[in-house]
């Protein structure tokens, strides 16, 4: 039975991103990744022309998830401050969640990869960034924050990256959301 169009594509990202989820992170070749599939390497590039494009994939797939959570997020909550609170608590939470995309969101999984990879992961950063320099910027209206909205929304997406660095680093062990209740409070209140 012939898989549906799609079907095979996604099933090499999916075990692409499994195989990043390898606590010592270890680069994964195109040979481990046939391997694992059982195919060749040539039919790894029957749906994607290159390793780059595979790696595109998976932050393509990064991209859609947290931005429609974020937008739905912004869509369904007035408070700003509770926005801001949502969306870092989403962004860690999905780097526990998913543990290979999370070498790729901190650029670990795209060491020696093409350089047009961490310059798109830049900017899904810059995206996140203006996204909460945005909810800040709603909660200073209702003057319910008082601080700077830019630098603000860099030193939260700098907590963000760092959860996820210490994540990745860690072996996968040093869970991003162990400890948030405590750090909510001391980035929030």
């Amino acid at each position: 039975m012939a898989a549906k169009p799609g079907e095979r594509r996604l099933q090499i990202l999916q075990t692409l991103a499994s195989m990043l989820e390898n606590p010592r992170g270890d680069k994964v070749t195109t040979a481990a990744l046939a391997a694992r599939l059982d195919v060749s390497e040539a039919a790894l590039y029957r749906h994607f022309a290159s390793k780059a494009q595979m790696f595109e994939g998976l932050i393509e797939f990064i991209e859609t998830t947290l931005f429609s959570l974020v937008n739905k997020i912004q869509s369904e909550t007035a408070d700003g401050v509770s926005q801001a609170e949502q969306i870092v608590a989403m962004l860690t939470g999905f780097a526990e969640k998913n543990p290979g995309m999370t070498r790729v969101l901190i650029g670990d999984a795209l060491v020696s990869e093409d350089e047009r990879l961490q310059v798109r992961m830049n900017q899904v950063y810059d995206r996140i960034e203006a996204a909460l320099r945005q909810s800040l910027r709603t909660a200073q209206m209702g003057n319910a924050w008082h601080g700077d909205p830019s630098a603000d929304s860099a030193a939260l997406l700098a907590y963000v990256v760092g959860r996820w660095t210490l994540f990745a680093k860690s072996g996968f062990k040093r869970l991003p959301l162990a400890n948030w209740d405590a750090e909510r409070k001391f980035l929030f209140d």
